[in-house]
């Protein structure tokens, strides 16, 4: 019975894991699609976020409900109940992402009804494609145990807040220069900062993989704190010659 129910709780174990794979491969498109709205006027792509919005939101229901369900049922061991325990935080960040991404896509769309739009040049594509890459490599870091990943994650964190802060101050010089752009470049500004954000959110998730591999808790100390803990964790990992 007891090999019974060990069998059981690694099949339950491996359903959540999946399934929050997925649920970041929803996000990762919504993504995608919310700027490729933006720099192409296709306006399909918004109702096709709007439709992986409702996705993201049933995963994250299900999800929450598997995690409950076999913690009721089992009592996992340490590294079992720290992956189910950071399954559950990271399901907030996830379904924050994907929040994230339909606000872009909606602006895309605002911005593109309007046939009297002044619209300053600003590149975002590069910052889309720094968060794009971290809930990538977010995901990849979950799926491998690979707090390496996750730390460098982390880090990216640190490029994305840069090229939110340049593009404030680039849409700021903007509308002070021409009153026309005010408009739109609010609208920018919101696209940004919800890039922005979603790098928060990937860097959440990061240091969730970090505590769940090694049980070491990274939030609020800093970048470097987490390479440190990590570089330290896989180096006395490491086996010696």
């Amino acid at each position: 019975m007891a090999e019974h129910t060990n069998k059981q709780f690694d099949v339950d174990l491996e359903r959540i894991r999946t399934q929050f794979l997925q649920m970041g491969g929803v996000v990762e498109a919504m993504i995608q699609e919310s700027v490729d709205a933006l720099t192409t006027g296709d306006m399909s792509l918004v109702e096709r976020v709007l439709e992986r919005e409702k996705e993201v939101n049933r995963h994250e229901v299900e999800i929450d409900e598997k995690v409950t369900q076999i913690l009721a049922r089992h009592q996992p061991t340490a590294i079992d109940l720290r992956s189910l325990l950071a399954v559950t935080k990271m399901l907030t960040d996830m379904e924050r992402s994907g929040d994230e991404a339909e606000k872009i896509s909606t602006v895309a769309r605002r911005i593109y009804e309007d046939d009297h739009r002044f619209m300053p040049v600003i590149e975002l594509r590069h910052m889309a494609n720094c968060v794009r890459t971290m809930i990538h490599q977010t995901m990849d870091a979950f799926a491998r145990h690979d707090s390496v990943l996750a730390a460098a994650v982390v880090r990216s964190d640190k490029e994305v807040d840069k090229e939110w802060k340049s593009a404030m101050r680039n849409l700021i010089s903007y509308m002070i220069e021409d009153p026309r752009t005010i408009s739109r470049g609010i609208d920018l500004l919101f696209i940004a900062r919800s890039m922005e954000r979603i790098g928060d959110h990937c860097k959440n998730m990061a240091e969730r993989v970090i505590y769940m591999v090694h049980g070491a808790d990274v939030r609020h100390q800093g970048v470097k704190m987490a390479e440190r803990l990590v570089r330290e964790e896989t180096e006395g990992a490491a086996p010696k010659e």
